[in-house]
């Protein structure tokens, strides 16, 4: 949890720093919290946990952009007839996908839908590394006349496993800077 803690401040930083130097490029960044709801079977063995996520976004002339984020969850196993089930499933891996903004730059609530693919390694009893797929959406704020932007999204996500998928929706709100 301290490293997390770390990792994720230290992104917070690295945003602030770099915020001037990126702006004309067209790139934004940022980093978000929030909760994480496994479904499907993941639901049956697990509860609702965390995630911690932080990624950029190039954004290509016109309403499409280019994202590549990492991200780093964990849930707590659920009690099983009234017993405690000790142990957590941790998932930590990077997504590259596409955003299409509904909305200009300029529009003060920025409606964006995502989908894309990436490698995460689930951690349990076991631990292994596989392919998922996401989609979502969410809404970017503007923070008065500051680039910086309040992001709250959603993405479900799905990694195969064998002969079925570990699948979560995460609830996230966050930070962007940037263009």
């Amino acid at each position: 949890m301290k490293r997390i803690s770390s990792v994720v401040f230290a992104t917070a930083v690295l945003c602030v720093a770099m915020a001037p130097s990126v702006r004309a490029q067209g790139l934004r960044y940022g980093f978000n919290v929030g909760l994480l709801m496994p479904t499907g079977n993941y639901n049956t063995v697990d509860k609702m946990g965390w995630i911690a996520n932080a990624g950029a976004t190039y954004w290509l002339p016109g309403s499409l952009g280019v994202r590549v984020d990492g991200s780093y969850s964990q849930t707590s196993h659920k009690d099983v007839l009234g017993s405690p089930v000790p142990g957590n499933t941790k998932i930590a891996g990077g997504m590259a996908s596409l955003v299409y903004a509904l909305m200009p730059a300029s529009a003060p609530a920025r409606v964006f839908v995502t989908a894309g693919i990436g490698l995460f390694n689930v951690k349990s009893d076991t631990s292994v590394t596989k392919v998922g797929f996401g989609g979502g959406a969410g809404v970017a704020l503007k923070l008065g006349p500051s680039p910086m932007r309040l992001v709250l999204a959603s993405r479900f996500t799905s990694i195969s496993q064998s002969g079925s998928s570990l699948a979560f929706l995460p609830i996230t709100v966050g930070l962007t800077f940037g263009q």
